[in-house]
């Protein structure tokens, strides 16, 4: 399994020459699997990259899930290049919630008056099948989902393959459950021995105090979370839209003091765009 981030930051896409090392594309996330399927999760801006590196490719076959509704996670969506090619084949899953909630939410992207083109004239082939809230396979790789502790609520998603899993937890607060969310003993469990879990790290501590319950969390509470549950390598994500490069780098910095204190051996990072992880 190979993951991809086309797009790790979050609320909103940002450009400067402070936020080169990390990228400003919001959440886009593709997995390759070993039976060749293309699963694409969320539809950030980083969507309109990916697209246009498949088209070179020549890659007109995908599988779409989406953890939440939230427009930072769908305002790429009709800059997707294959939407607009007769050869696009795409299988989207009614996730976050069943019934026709999936559809809905990106047929209202393009709606107008917020997008010149509707989604009727799209010339893609997209058909639907059923996801959240049980759990599904695609290839080679069976995927479980989880409520997400958010406003609206969503989907994180476990996807496992021979054996080995990758957990993606993007806008989940570890300090606060909402409506329809979890405890953090819950994402703990859910995450228990994972090759590869990227998770919410929106805040350092000191800025937690104001923005409690606005559905993210705080890295420290990640670092524990991923110590506690004996998770192989994190990803930090949904990256906060003012956070520089240095600033990032000094939240790395701060968890590998954590992680030696620990003694566990949890390899972390902070998720750029273009990031790559083979499992």
């Amino acid at each position: 399994m190979i993951v991809k981030s086309w797009g790790s930051r979050g609320s909103i896409p940002v450009s400067g020459k402070e936020y080169v090392k990390y990228g400003g594309d919001t959440t886009c996330i593709e997995i390759r699997t070993k039976s060749d399927d293309i699963i694409i999760i969320d539809a950030g801006t980083g969507i309109r990259r990916l697209g246009k590196s498949l088209v070179t490719e020549k890659r007109f076959e995908y599988h779409l899930i989406f953890t939440h509704a939230h427009w930072d996670h769908l305002m790429g969506l009709p800059f997707f290049k294959p939407l607009y090619m007769h050869q696009t084949r795409i299988t989207a899953y009614r996730c976050p919630f069943p019934g026709d909630y999936a559809e809905k939410m990106i047929s209202r992207v393009m709606t107008p008056p917020h997008f010149p083109i509707r989604y009727a004239d799209l010339k893609a082939d997209i058909s639907f099948e059923k996801g959240c809230p049980n759990g599904f396979e695609i290839g080679s790789v069976s995927i479980t989902p989880i409520k997400l502790s958010h406003p609206g609520s969503g989907s994180g998603y476990k996807f496992t393959e021979e054996g080995k899993t990758f957990v993606f937890l993007t806008d989940n607060e570890l300090g606060f459950i909402h409506d329809g969310g979890l405890s953090q003993e819950a994402y703990q469990k859910f995450s228990e021995g994972a090759d590869l879990l990227i998770h919410d790290a929106e805040y350092i501590p000191e800025e937690y105090g104001t923005q409690i319950d606005w559905g993210h969390s705080v890295y420290t509470d990640v670092i524990d979370l991923a110590l506690a549950a004996d998770v192989k390598q994190l990803g930090l994500f949904h990256l906060n839209q003012d956070r520089t490069d240095n600033q990032m780098d000094a939240i790395v910095k701060d968890c590998h003091q954590i992680i030696k204190k620990s003694g566990k051996p949890l390899d972390c990072v902070a998720v750029s765009c273009d990031m790559t992880f083979t499992i």
